[in-house]
């Protein structure tokens, strides 16, 4: 399958367009960028052309990977599914619920396939903890990841504005949710800096988990941990954040096999969707200091 990357940006550079470059089927054609210099600059790191001409890029390949802030990504998902190709995109799909609605609405009407790169679905240490939670009955869960965002290559202005929520809250949702059913329901509760308290009520009655996300902690406090309890115990993933090349090369083959069957994959647009819902629900309840509903 041949690929372009739409960005220019570190992600975009040292995961998706390294990925693909190095992908043993996968072709990498070139690289677009909203800024023609800094998209030769890309290229030429990986011997492809550069350009801030989409169009004429989309007549090249079969599918892109997207690697942009979420507003952006958006209309670009739009055109590259109205040109038939097939989307390998970054969470959240968009910053708004109605934002999430243009890309299924643009995908499904295509009749392309998607994938929504989200991490940590796409390491086997997760296949198997979600298998593992499948067989017990689960009364609850937890995901903790506490960051210090400031000084990092991820430091960027979208995610300052919209905070750890929307940057990792997209990871928590992609794990709690399969696991434990989807959410009717959010409380939210803000602590310091951009940090975030959630308790989410699942679909099954008696169901709920918490999550606590944040950008902003102390170097010292840094830590990912996921975890759903039961009948047979606690089951507990640490999950890999040093391999996302390694992911998003899995990503690229389940993006493949969802072409060539046209089957829906788990992570799709439309799961890509509810985690924007479940998200949107949890900025009103912080805004509003109740409750809120999820909808359907």
């Amino acid at each position: 399958m041949r690929f372009a990357v739409l960005g220019t940006g570190h992600w975009a550079r040292i995961v998706h367009a390294a990925a693909i470059a190095g992908h043993p089927t996968a072709e990498l054609v070139g690289i677009w960028g909203r800024d023609a210099g800094k998209a030769a600059e890309a290229g030429a790191e990986f011997d492809v052309p550069g350009t801030d001409d989409l169009a004429a890029l989309l007549e090249q390949v079969d599918a892109v990977t997207v690697a942009v802030p979420p507003d952006v990504q958006v209309p670009l998902a739009e055109q590259a599914a109205a040109a038939g190709r097939h989307l390998l995109l970054e969470k959240p799909i968009g910053l708004t619920v109605e934002e999430a609605d243009r890309v299924v609405t643009a995908t499904r009407s295509a009749g392309v396939a998607s994938v929504v790169f989200f991490t940590f679905r796409f390491q086997a240490q997760t296949t198997t903890w979600l298998a593992q939670a499948g067989r017990t009955r689960l009364a609850g869960g937890a995901a903790s990841w506490l960051s210090a965002l400031a000084g990092s290559p991820f430091d960027s202005a979208w995610r300052r504005r919209h905070g750890a929520l929307w940057d990792i809250g997209p990871h928590a949702l992609s794990l709690l949710v399969p696991a434990l059913g989807p959410v009717v329901s959010v409380q939210a509760g803000a602590g310091v800096g951009d940090t975030v308290h959630l308790v989410l009520q699942h679909a099954t009655p008696g169901v709920a988990s918490t999550v606590t996300l944040s950008h902003t902690v102390a170097p010292l406090a840094t830590g990912v941990e996921f975890s759903v309890h039961g009948d047979a115990g606690r089951l507990v993933l640490l999950p890999d954040t040093e391999s996302p090349v390694a992911s998003l090369t899995a990503a690229v083959d389940e993006l493949s096999a969802a072409a060539l069957t046209g089957g829906a994959h788990p992570c799709d647009v439309g799961f890509g969707r509810e985690v924007v819902v479940v998200l949107a629900a949890a900025q009103r309840a912080l805004a509003s200091g109740c409750r809120e509903p999820v909808p359907a």
